[in-house]
């Protein structure tokens, strides 16, 4: 597994294991997989309600603590110090561990200054080793980092072949932030990478899938991975992605499949916001 340092020195690895919409029922099934195959970052949140899962699947698993990632991010209901440090406290109970690898804000959006003093509260005592944002555009991004003390080491965009997030990349330097990507094969629903002709003949040449040829783009661009899927076959080819390099020449007829730079999904728009907020502040 190739890894990276964070802006504090900590390793993290470039694929990961995501369980976004893994129901609670299913997640520590599908983690026990994806951990057997190879998996050692696992992605999880307090809004997908399913840390329980995963707790008990690395528990179950014979892996050393220090040889997992584990990361989750606060929800908005828990914006605020007080509120964020309880439910801190709240995610390392049911992860059933003593400290969280990669801990971020889940979105833009609610006393999220008042979230991150709890967050580096808890990285000074040692229950956090590395802290960031999710979801954070440009703009909102650069505000945000601008004043906080602690800069963020990571933030979780929607990042794909379709979807290149090029034009963060400035900023993030800017800060000495990593870049994750959820929806690395365009979710559910998204066929235009994984059925992609144009990914499907550079895999050719390496005996690999366009979905394999997709992640390893990411992994290449330096952008940590985290695929998701309740099925182990497609977790061990979505695993096995490190056995190869792309040429510079196919890494640049990629990048001129890009659509969407900044997401699908406009996270400054007002009524996205309002939603959000009624729904979950």
């Amino acid at each position: 597994m190739e890894t990276f340092r964070l802006s504090n020195g900590v390793e993290m690895p470039l694929l990961g294991y995501g369980v976004f919409q893994v129901s609670p029922e299913e997640c520590e099934r599908c983690v026990s997989d994806a951990l057997s195959v190879g998996y050692r970052l696992i992605d999880t949140a307090q809004a997908y309600f399913n840390e329980e899962g995963v707790g008990n699947a690395w528990r179950k698993s014979g892996i050393k603590r220090e040889d997992l990632f584990l990361v989750t991010k606060v929800w908005i209901s828990n914006a605020g110090e007080e509120k964020a440090a309880k439910s801190i406290d709240e995610s390392l109970r049911k992860l059933q561990t003593e400290y969280i690898d990669l801990l971020l804000i889940h979105q833009a959006y609610g006393d999220v200054f008042g979230t991150w003093r709890a967050m580096e509260k808890a990285y000074r005592a040692g229950k956090v080793r590395a802290i960031g944002v999710s979801n954070f555009q440009a703009g909102r991004f650069f505000d945000f980092a601008h004043y906080v003390e602690v800069k963020p080491m990571v933030n979780q965009l929607q990042c794909n072949t379709l979807i290149q997030q090029t034009s963060i990349e400035p900023i993030h330097a800017e800060f000495g932030t990593k870049m994750m990507a959820w929806g690395p094969l365009g979710g559910q629903g998204a066929d235009g990478i994984v059925k992609s002709e144009q990914l499907a003949n550079i895999g050719t040449k390496y005996n690999k899938s366009a979905a394999q040829v997709a992640l390893r783009w990411l992994t290449q661009r330096g952008i940590v991975a985290i695929p998701k899927s309740t099925h182990k076959e497609r977790m061990q080819q979505n695993f096995d992605i490190f056995d190869f390099t792309l040429t510079a020449d196919e890494m640049d007829q990629i990048a001129t499949m890009n659509q969407h730079d900044t997401g699908t999904i406009n996270f400054g728009d007002p009524q996205f916001v309002k939603y959000l907020i009624e729904n979950y502040g």
